[in-house]
């Protein structure tokens, strides 16, 4: 692909991520606040509303972009470049940490949606702090490269 074509893709790639990241930092501070009212409550009910809009319309299609676009510019690459890039690794590493972050934040919207939440607030706050722990090794990967 030419090297303009790959700054388009790198740059909607970021975007996507932004926009990602903002839905991962954001959804785990709900459930904190959502963990501690009644259930059943008005205000429970408007926190499902706001969870599954943020899960559905703004951390899903902004996931699929940054893996989609990802993949795009680790094919651009090639196989013995991504082969032996140990900085990569760990990148990716920290992706798949974030992919699976999203999961388990969908698992445990799906839990408040039908009112089975268990977990306590304290919980919601420790999680909270994961994605920013990924995040932070993946921008010092991409861009210092160790």
């Amino acid at each position: 692909m030419s090297g303009e074509a790959y700054l388009w893709i790198k740059a909607w790639h970021l975007i996507a991520v932004m926009a990602w990241m903002a839905g991962l930092f954001y959804l785990p501070r709900l459930f904190v606040y959502h963990s501690v009212v009644e259930v059943g409550s008005e205000v429970s009910e408007t926190f499902k509303v706001m969870e599954r809009r943020l899960l559905r319309a703004i951390m899903n299609p902004a996931m699929v972009v940054t893996v989609a676009l990802g993949v795009a510019m680790l094919v651009d690459l090639g196989w013995e470049a991504v082969r032996s890039q140990v900085w990569l690794h760990v990148k990716l590493t920290c992706a798949a940490g974030m992919l699976v972050m999203h999961w388990r934040m969908a698992r445990w919207r799906e839990d408040f949606a039908a009112d089975r939440n268990t977990r306590p607030q304290r919980f919601y706050r420790i999680v909270n702090e994961v994605p920013t722990i990924l995040m932070i090794a993946i921008v010092v990967m991409a861009i210092v490269k160790p």
